[in-house]
C-alpha cells in the first residue's frame, strides 16, 4: 500500500446486486472452498530471499517454536510472466545445499541428480515434523504483480500453468495450494493495471476450477477509503472461490512520504489526526463486509516490522520529518526484533504502538498491541490472523506467540 491512487470506477451495480443476494456474493460457495471457524488460522509468510542477507531459514521456524503455533506457511514468491506462473528464484527455491547443521531435521542434502534441495526440501521436512502444517505457494507480491494483467486475459491458461508448477513432480508433496498476491487488480501498485472490474473474479474462478479441493487464497488491499482499491475490483464476487482473504492491514503510512507526518503504519482504528480516512484495519474490514465479504473469509494482517522517519522532534504522531530512518536492509523499515532493543515503544495510538528515540520515530506492533488486535478480531468473527513475515520476529517467536495466545 505504498502508493494510493484511487480508481475512477466503482462497481455500483455489482455492489447493489450483492446486497440483495442476486450477484456473485449471493451465490453458493464454489466447490472445494472450506468454511473457517472464528480465529482458526495463524498464518506466516516465509520469504525465499531471507536465506541470503537475513540468514533466516526454514530451520528457524522450528527452533523458534513457531512451527507448532502456525496453521499455514505462505512461501513468497513465485513470479508471473507471460501470462504464466513461473519460478521466482531457482537457487533458493530448490537448489541451495543444506548441510546437516543447517537443515531443519539435522540431515544434509543429497547432490544426487534429481534430488530436491533448497527451501522446498526444507519445507517438505518441516511438514514431516509438523503434519498439521499447510504450505501454500504465493505468487506476485509488490515487485512481481505486473504480470497479472496479462494473466487475466486468459485466466484458464494461467490457472493451468500455476497448477502444473505448484504440482511439479519434484515438489508435488510440498504445497497444499496457491496464494495470489496481486497488487492491485484494476488499480496501481508498483505498476498500474487496467484489466477491468471483473478480471480478478475471473482469475480466481479459473484457479478454483483448476485447483479443486486444494487451497486457493489471496492477499488483498486494505484500502478502506471510499472509492479506493477495494472498490476497483470484484473482491466480493471472487470471495466465493477463495478459502480466505489476507487483508494487508499494514503499510498504510511510512517514509515513502519522506517529510511525514509521522503515523504508525498499521493502525487498528482511526484516531484524531490520522493522515488519511479509511487507512486503518477496522475501515478495511468494514468496507469488505459492506461489499458482501463475510468475516469468516477475512484474516487480519500484522506486520513484524516497523516503518519510521528521521529528523523528527515531536514524540506524538503527526510530526514532520526529513526522510526515512536508517534500517538494516532498507531505509525506513526495520524488524521488530531490532526495534524492541534499539527503539522501545514510547506510546500507543489507534491500537498500535509508536516509539521516539533520538530524532528517529517508528510505528510498529508489540505483543501488547497484538493482544488488543486479536481481541478485536474475535469481536469481528474473523477467520484469524496472518503476518509479514517470519524473519522479523525474535529468536523465540515473541510476536507469533502473542498472536497464538490471543486467537479465540
Amino acid at each position: 500500500m505504498r502508493r494510493r491512487v484511487k480508481p475512477a470506477v466503482v462497481g455500483l451495480v455489482v455492489f447493489a446486486l450483492a446486497l440483495i443476494g442476486l450477484g456473485p456474493v449471493g451465490q453458493a460457495q464454489a466447490e472445494g472452498v472450506k468454511a473457517a471457524a472464528a480465529g482458526e488460522y495463524n498464518i506466516g509468510y516465509f520469504t525465499q530471499w531471507g536465506v541470503y542477507d537475513r540468514d533466516y531459514h526454514v530451520k528457524n521456524i522450528h527452533t523458534s517454536g513457531s512451527a507448532e503455533k502456525l496453521t499455514h506457511i505462505m512461501y513468497a514468491f513465485g513470479n508471473v510472466q507471460n501470462g504464466q506462473c513461473t519460478i521466482g528464484d531457482s537457487y533458493a527455491d530448490y537448489d541451495r545445499y543444506y548441510s546437516a547443521a543447517e537443515s531443519v531435521d539435522g540431515t544434509d542434502d543429497s547432490w544426487d541428480a534429481g534430488e530436491l534441495r533448497g527451501n522446498f526440501n526444507q519445507l517438505r521436512k518441516l511438514k514431516e515434523m509438523y503434519p498439521h502444517l499447510k504450505v501454500v505457494w504465493s505468487f506476485g507480491g509488490w515487485t512481481w504483480s505486473g504480470g497479472f494483467g496479462q494473466a487475466a486475459q486468459n485466466p484458464e491458461a494461467f490457472a493451468q500453468s500455476c497448477y502444473d508448477l505448484v504440482n511439479d513432480p519434484r515438489w508435488s508433496d510440498v504445497f497444499d495450494g496457491i496464494d495470489i498476491d496481486w497488487e492491485y487488480p484494476n488499480e496501481c501498485g508498483l505498476s498500474c493495471d487496467d484489466s477491468g472490474f471483473d478480471s480478478y473474479r475471473n482469475l480466481m474462478s479459473a484457479l478454483r476450477a483448476q485447483f479443486g479441493d486444494d487451497l486457493v487464497t489471496a492477499a488483498i488491499s486494505a484500502d478502506g477509503s471510499n472509492g479506493g482499491k477495494l472498490e476497483a475490483a470484484d473482491y466480493a464476487g471472487a470471495a466465493q472461490y477463495v478459502d480466505f482473504y489476507m487483508v494487508m492491514t499494514y503499510d498504510f503510512f511510512g517514509a515513502f512520504d519522506a517529510d511525514g507526518p509521522t503515523a504508525p503504519h498499521s493502525p487498528l482504528t482511526e484516531y484524531d489526526g490520522i493522515p488519511a480516512d479509511g487507512f486503518n484495519s477496522a475501515a478495511a474490514v468494514a468496507k469488505l463486509k459492506e461489499l458482501g465479504v463475510s468475516g469468516d473469509k477475512l484474516l487480519l494482517g500484522i506486520g513484524f516490522y516497523g516503518r519510521g522517519w528521521t529528523g523528527v522532534t515531536d514524540s506524538a504522531p503527526g510530526g514532520s520529518a526529513t526522510g526515512p530512518a536508517p534500517g538494516t536492509y532498507e531505509p525506513g523499515i526495520e524488524d521488530y526484533k531490532v526495534l524492541k532493543e534499539t527503539c522501545p515503544s514510547t506510546g500507543t495510538i489507534g491500537g498500535t504502538a509508536y516509539a521516539h528515540c533520538g530524532d528517529n520515530w517508528w510505528g510498529y506492533d508489540t505483543p501488547e498491541t497484538i493482544a488488543g488486535k486479536m481481541a478485536w478480531l474475535a469481536e469481528q468473527d474473523l477467520a484469524g490472523a496472518f503476518f509479514w513475515e517470519l524473519s522479523g520476529d525474535t529468536g523465540d517467536g515473541e510476536l507469533i506467540t502473542a498472536i497464538s495466545n490471543g486467537l479465540p
